[in-house]
């Protein structure tokens, strides 16, 4: 578990440069990419669902940026966009793009459906956080 972390770190800090992110925040956004992974990872291991794996990992980056956003006084996508990264599916589309070359169109539709689906929680959990995340902002101003 520890060299899973290490390594979404890692990815996450190389998307982190690869974005121009100020320098200051490299480490925070690396580390919140890293426990996003860890969740995603333990989640998957326990319950065998990519989707609610993906979800529960993409709310934790979410809900930390929100937090980090407001402690470190940036934007929160300084920490979302890199922290999400790990938790892309890209393996899902690389194998779905396969199956399809490889004429196995059953195959490919239930690995692309499942990265859709994948897809569509991260971007819903991002969702879900930054309205939380604005919904406290508004109540703390009021």
């Amino acid at each position: 578990m520890m060299i899973e972390f290490v390594f979404a770190a890692i990815c996450t800090l190389g998307f982190g440069i690869l974005f121009n992110i100020p320098r200051k925040q490299l480490a925070y956004s690396a580390i919140t990419g890293a426990i996003g992974w860890i969740l995603y990872s333990q989640l998957i291991g326990r319950f065998d669902s990519p989707v609610m794996a993906a979800f529960a990992g993409a709310l934790a980056v979410g809900s930390i940026s929100e937090v980090l956003a407001r402690k470190r006084k940036m934007p929160a996508t300084v920490f979302i966009i890199p922290g999400l990264i790990p938790l892309v599916p890209g393996y899902g589309l690389y194998y779905s793009m396969l199956k399809i070359i490889e004429a196995d169109y059953t195959a490919a539709t239930e690995i692309g459906m499942e990265t859709i689906l994948v897809a569509i929680a991260i971007s819903s959990a991002v969702i879900v956080s930054t309205s939380i995340g604005r919904k406290f902002k508004r109540r703390k101003v009021e």
